[in-house]
Formats: structure tokens, C-alpha cells, sequence
């Protein structure tokens, strides 16, 4: 995982910007954030269950820090190569399996399946504690009835390709689930639940991060219906038949079975971005905290944060230089039509916000800028996101890549990466989502 870098200067931007980032990451690991939050062992056995890209990591942050004398097991699970190195000496006690985000596979079918057996026949002695963090959705896949596994994966790919944001995005998957939307603690009443989440939504709604496997759900099957129509996402005819009866509706607010449950946030977007703020602030740097909670087109926003940029650049507002513009929150990348054998693009959201903000900015001198998802991982890539430097377009060209030509085919990943741009950091062990920082000098 990063560790924060040497004290950077304004001398060397990009590693300013890194810095910055990896103070955000580090704000959010789950061993620096969840004993506060963890309940006392109740009088029978305390079952630990989860899901997310933290999962590893949330593990072994109960394992270190639970008591020795007391039970403790449970099934986590979390994205291939995302289970953190285990520390020495520490006792195993969680089982963690691996399994495919975005798109589910059989091995999170398995666990999932597995997970729901675990909630059998607990108590109101008994103590289940869900690790739940992004990248849960996915992981964590039990298809209703009348849903295969493929049919489950052609939806959660037409989702992600959609534009859709999270909160539709996940009001389909927990109308379309055995586990989510609530199920899940639901199937461990009468025990008492606790959840820890990491969120990487915004406005930390937790009846959305993960599809709030353990969380009550406002939304109807009516909802989930007009969000696949809206995309035009085809479901088998019973399955539709099941949403438009309300047969597949999730438990809502009041159901008895979630009574006395609670929710605890360890670790937030906005914590992480007051973290980088606060580092930038050390360094000198003014700062613009736009929000955790921005959504819309990446490109889109890329060309709204360029403008911010540019305005600052050129003395036009009222921050004074040098100065960064941190945000958050989660974007979303609406997969271009392809041309008859033009390559699939390659990328995610922070590179595509990347190849947005510096087709805007143009090259403006005294702009650099760093975007990347928190989880290490931009899509299913292998990096994390991407750097815009003044020279960016310049170095591209020489190299005869197109701006243009890459947003048309959603393919940040082929722009950055010839020009070494790639911002790469491996699996970091948590998720709260995008990091964006801009750079003015």
C-alpha cells in the first residue's frame, strides 16, 4: 500500500501531488480507524462477516485489535490480490476468500452463499459483526430466483457501461439479490449486528455502499424497473414479472428483524480530503475543498475542475497562488460506441477525468494534476490514475496520440501509459472512492 512520501516542495509537483494522495490513503486504512468502533464481545460467539475491496484489511484490523480470550470467526470477502501481506504473529481467526469485481464470478457467488449459511441459527447472545466497503456489490453476489450467475454479470456490465451513477447502479443490484438491500441482517436475526463500513459513496449514504447488504432499503422494485428501462436493460420475463409484483422488494425502515442493528462509518471521503488538505496546508498551499460528493460525466467534470484551474492560473479568482483544488466523490464514464474494429478502450474514471481536464486546459502553464481512485485500481486496470502536466498534450503529440481520439473510444489508459503518465500504486487496502487534486503555481 503507499506510504506517505518524503516532504515534497513545489520544485517537483508530481511528487506533491503523490504525497497528497497517499496522505489521503493512509487516512483511511481500516487499522487506523476501527478501534473506536468496535463493540464488547457479547455473552455467546461473535460471527464476523463482510465484503469489500477493505475486507483483508477490515479483517485483520478485528483480529489484531479483538480480544484473545474471545470467540471470534467469520468469512470475508474481497477482490482478487486485495488481501493485504498478513502481519507476523498474527493469529488467523477470519477466513478471507478472493473473488472479481466489477463484474461478479462464481467464486463471489460461492462466498456469498456461504456467508448467508453463516447467518443460520444465531442467537440474541450472539454478535455479528459485517465489514462491509465498496466494491461489496460485486463481491458479494446471491442472484434472486429466476437469475443466473451470467445473467447477473451481462447486468452488472451493462450497468457499468450505462452511465448509470452508484445509487441506480445499486438499487438494481438489491432488488436482484438474495443478500442485499438489508437481507443479509435480516438473515442473522435474532443476533445483534453491527456493521463497520467504509464508505466510498457520496453523501456516505449506507443503504449504498456495498448495496447495504445489513442497512434497511427505501428503495421499491418500481424504482429498480424504471432504472432498467431507463438504460434499456433486459431482465428474464420472470424477474420482471417478480419487480413488477414487488415479490423481490427488500426490507424497509421499521422492519423488526433490523431493529437495534447498528451502522458505524470508520472511514470517509471527506475525512481523506480534509487529510490532504491539511498536509497541502503544511506545504504552504492554499486550498479549495470543492466536495466529496461530486458525481456527473468524468470528462465532463475534468473540464469543469479545468476551468477552475485555468481561472486561478490566469489571476480571474479570488485564491490566491500556489494553490490546490482537492475533490471527491464518484464519477461516471458512459462507454462510447466503438467503431467496426477499432480497439476496446481501456481505462476508468480518473483517467477519463485526466484526458477531460487536459484536452480543457490546453496546456496551461502552472496546472498539474493527479486523479485517482483511492483502491489503487482505475476500473480493472493496473493503475491507480493518471497525471496532467503542461506538457502533457505536447509529449502526446510527439508520440502521436490524440486527445480526442481517446475520449472517443473511452481510452485513457492508452494515452497516459506511452507517455508515462499512469499513476501506479497497487492494491491499497481501502476505498473511499475518487481523489482529485489541481495543482496551481
Amino acid at each position: 500500500m503507499p506510504q506517505p512520501t518524503a516532504t515534497p516542495s513545489l520544485n517537483d509537483p508530481r511528487a506533491l501531488l503523490r504525497h497528497l494522495y497517499d496522505v489521503a490513503v493512509q487516512r483511511a486504512l481500516p487499522l487506523h480507524n476501527t478501534a473506536a468502533h468496535l463493540p464488547q464481545p457479547p455473552k455467546g460467539r461473535t460471527l464476523v462477516l463482510g465484503a469489500g475491496k477493505a475486507g483483508g484489511a477490515m479483517a485483520q484490523a478485528v483480529e489484531a485489535l479483538w480480544p484473545a480470550d474471545a470467540p471470534l470467526s467469520g468469512l470475508v470477502v474481497t477482490r482478487y490480490h486485495h488481501t493485504p501481506p498478513r502481519p507476523q504473529g498474527l493469529p488467523r481467526r477470519i477466513e478471507v476468500v478472493e473473488a472479481s469485481h466489477p463484474v461478479p464470478d462464481a467464486a463471489g457467488l460461492e462466498a456469498a452463499q456461504r456467508i448467508l449459511q453463516l447467518a443460520e441459527g444465531l442467537t440474541a447472545d450472539d454478535l455479528v459483526l459485517c465489514l462491509v466497503s465498496g466494491g461489496g456489490s460485486a463481491l458479494l453476489t446471491l442472484p434472486c430466483d429466476g437469475l443466473t450467475l451470467e445473467d447477473k454479470q451481462r447486468i452488472n456490465r451493462q450497468l457499468l457501461e450505462s452511465g448509470a451513477h452508484i445509487g441506480e447502479m445499486n438499487t438494481v443490484r438489491k432488488h436482484l439479490s438474495r443478500i442485499k438491500g438489508g437481507r443479509l441482517a435480516a438473515a442473522c436475526a435474532p443476533a445483534r449486528v453491527v456493521t463497520l463500513t467504509i464508505s466510498d459513496v457520496p453523501g456516505d449514504d449506507v443503504s449504498v455502499i456495498a448495496s447495504g447488504p445489513t442497512v434497511a432499503d427505501a428503495s421499491t422494485c418500481a424504482e429498480a424497473l424504471d432504472i432498467l428501462r431507463r438504460y434499456g436493460i433486459d431482465v428474464p420475463a420472470s424477474v420482471r414479472a417478480q419487480l413488477e409484483s414487488g415479490a423481490l422488494e427488500t426490507p424497509k425502515p421499521g422492519d423488526p428483524r433490523l431493529q437495534g442493528h447498528e451502522v458505524q462509518l470508520i472511514a470517509t471521503p471527506q475525512q481523506s480530503l480534509e487529510a490532504a488538505a491539511e498536509a497541502a496546508r503544511r506545504l504552504g498551499l492554499n486550498v479549495v475543498l470543492l466536495s466529496d460528493e461530486i458525481e456527473g460525466e468524468s470528462r465532463e467534470v475534468g473540464k469543469v475542475h479545468a476551468a477552475l484551474a485555468r481561472s486561478t492560473a490566469l489571476g480571474r479568482s479570488s485564491l490566491p497562488k500556489p494553490c490546490v483544488i482537492l475533490s471527491g466523490g464518484e464519477t461516471t464514464v458512459t462507454v462510447r460506441p466503438r467503431a467496426e474494429g477499432q480497439p476496446k478502450g481501456r481505462g476508468g474514471r480518473a483517467g477519463e477525468f485526466c484526458l477531460g481536464l487536459a484536452q480543457a486546459l490546453g496546456g496551461q502553464p502552472g496546472v498539474w494534476a493527479l486523479a485517482a481512485d483511492t483502491d489503487g485500481i482505475d476500473g480493472v486496470e493496473d493503475n491507480a490514475g493518471a497525471l496532467v502536466t503542461p506538457d502533457t498534450l505536447v509529449r502526446a503529440g510527439a508520440q502521436g496520440l490524440k486527445v480526442t481520439d481517446h475520449l472517443a473510444r473511452n481510452d485513457a489508459y492508452g494515452f497516459f501509459q506511452p507517455i508515462g503518465d499512469l499513476v501506479i500504486t497497487g492494491p491499497t487496502h481501502t476505498n473511499v472512492n475518487d481523489f482529485r487534486a489541481v495543482l496551481v503555481v
